[in-house]
């Protein structure tokens, strides 16, 4: 009981970082009504940002504190992401209004390549290591119930809280604020938001932040966890899933998406890696993803899409 235990606690942190990747996909979506493949290279762009400007601070201002070095840091590497989104907006997004999805999926992918390429120019293409102060030693709970306690990861802990206030606060961005419905009206039909005087430039700029900060957050985490690496883009592949699962323009859809293929990795790869000869945990949520693809490809939370013909 007590691996069981551990193995649901080890699959439930797993997810919310998934769920934190997810989150960008489903921001864009929302706002422009088109995948966004340039999600995955905005968490190595981020996380390179984060990464170098945390060694270059404490030589540029002289500042011994780390916390304070790493929280300015942060906020440069958010400004970085900030310009970022603005120019997407002003040189991409601005000439293809109205266009067919096709074109802005094709535009992502453009903008896929121009940030690994920016992101090797400007910050170098080595292995960086992210120190936020995130503790790696494990944590035992419950000895007194079980024999030896459970096993639990305190990084993961602290990422899983992390990533669980980020998802919160969008939440209730989306569901409670202004912003939010504005979000909501764009991706329904652009002509028709801006003809209630909603402005379509802003808009974007806005969303794309978000999905930047997503990112940031999501690329600091990962990198704490794995180093910073130009594998990190293929996190946002582990994410596609999540969002098939949950529905592509639901942020509860991408958590809840998130825990179930957090989850299920774990537990397939414990209790049925053995008589299927392992690595069941890479291919388990891509074979699941296909199953929703044939029988409910909306996703759990998603719209059904109604043609009238």
């Amino acid at each position: 009981m007590a691996f069981f235990i551990e193995t649901l606690i080890g699959g439930l942190m797993a997810g919310m970082l998934y769920s934190l990747v997810a989150l960008g996909f489903v921001l864009i979506f929302k706002a422009s009504g088109v995948f966004n493949f340039a999600q995955g290279a905005m968490v190595l762009f981020a996380a390179l940002a984060m990464a170098r400007f945390s060694e270059w601070i404490p030589g540029w201002l002289g500042i011994e504190s780390k916390f304070l070095g790493n929280l300015i840091a942060f906020a440069l590497a958010a400004a970085v992401m900030f310009a970022l989104a603005w120019l997407i907006e002003r040189l991409v997004l601005r000439h293809l209004v109205n266009q067919e999805g096709v074109t802005l999926l094709m535009a992502t992918l453009g903008i896929t390549y121009f940030l690994d390429g920016l992101g090797q120019t400007i910050f170098g293409s080595n292995i960086y290591q992210i120190d936020v102060g995130m503790p790696k030693e494990p944590l035992f709970l419950f000895q007194d119930t079980f024999q030896g306690g459970i096993l639990v990861s305190l990084e993961d802990v602290y990422a899983a809280i992390v990533a669980a206030l980020l998802v919160g606060a969008l939440s209730l961005f989306f569901q409670k604020t202004g912003t939010g419905r504005a979000l909501r009206a764009v991706a329904d039909d652009h002509q028709a938001a801006q003809s209630i005087g909603i402005k379509l430039s802003r808009i974007w700029v806005i969303v794309w932040f978000v999905a930047g900060i997503t990112a940031l957050v999501a690329g600091v985490i990962w990198g704490s966890k794995l180093g910073v690496q130009f594998s990190l883009t293929t996190v946002a592949l582990r994410a596609l899933p999540v969002i098939i699962l949950g529905g592509l323009t639901s942020v509860p859809g991408a958590i809840i998406g998130g825990l179930i293929i957090g989850v299920g990795e774990k537990l397939s790869e414990v209790y049925l890696g053995p008589y299927v000869g392992g690595g069941i945990e890479i291919w388990f949520a891509y074979m699941l993803a296909l199953v929703f693809l044939l029988f409910r490809p909306q996703g759990l939370f998603g719209e059904k899409i109604i043609d009238r013909v």
